[in-house]
């Protein structure tokens, strides 16, 4: 795609879908880096940064990955990357988070209706997510779904999810049946802007999805203290309801 096509399919869906946007050997590079994150850095990480599956031995994500790993610092540097969604993020890109979202197959878990910008409280709204399939995504092994144009009509309400590792979500019910399923090919890239809600089911499947997401904000945006109060009180909540 163009430029400008990028750039306006974004705008008006809130998310857009890059085909092959990384070849098979640069993911072959990126894939190896995560198995040996996941062999030789995860298990010296707090709990904040890792979170695994109901069975207690799959991981489910993995957090401030660039923080912890020389590898996934200078990956979100990439020139092609940033100038690509410079234009989106309406500045000079910043990273906000490198993590994972590993959904093993037959255990991993869904992940309710949200807008990411409930959890980064950025103010003006000019920040993304390039979600990078390191699998091909499927109907069956838990696709993400978006729901086109909700990043237009502003952050909605959020509660507590009871989903370890997603802990908001909508406090409203959306039409999930108008949402439309990233079906994706190793080595695609979706990027996705944070107010649009997006969601997606458990892994049913004998394959797993495992998406590697680089988070970016545009230098210009700053913590907005009222959000960043409404998402300290559903923590609150959160932490005192009975587990």
């Amino acid at each position: 795609m163009k430029q400008e096509d990028v750039v306006r399919e974004y705008r008006e869906q809130g998310f857009v879908h890059l085909p092959k946007f990384y070849s098979s050997e640069k993911l072959a590079q990126i894939r190896a880096a995560l198995e040996r994150y996941n062999r030789e850095v995860v298990p010296g990480l707090p709990e904040s940064d890792v979170v695994y599956e109901a069975d207690g031995q799959a991981i489910r994500n993995c957090w401030r990955m660039h923080t912890h790993d020389p590898f996934f610092a200078e990956l979100h540097q990439d020139e092609r990357l940033q100038t690509l969604i410079a234009e989106l993020v309406n500045g000079t890109p910043l990273c906000l988070g490198v993590e994972t979202f590993n959904k093993p197959a037959k255990v991993g878990s869904g992940v309710p209706p949200h807008q990411d910008n409930a959890y980064f409280c950025q103010e003006p709204p000019d920040v993304l997510t390039v979600w990078v399939a390191m699998d091909d995504v499927t109907p069956e092994n838990g696709p993400v779904h978006y729901l086109s144009g909700s990043h237009l009509r502003g952050l909605r309400e959020h509660t507590p999810s009871g989903v370890k590792g997603n802990s908001f979500g909508l406090a409203e019910a959306v039409d999930e049946e108008s949402a439309s399923a990233a079906l994706l090919k190793q080595g695609d890239i979706l990027i996705h802007h944070c107010q649009t809600i997006h969601f997606s089911a458990p892994n049913i499947s004998d394959h797993p999805r495992l998406g590697l997401l680089l988070v970016f904000r545009g230098a210009h945006t700053e913590d907005s203290p009222e959000m960043k109060d409404a998402y300290h009180r559903a923590r609150a909540l959160m932490e005192s309801s009975p587990s």
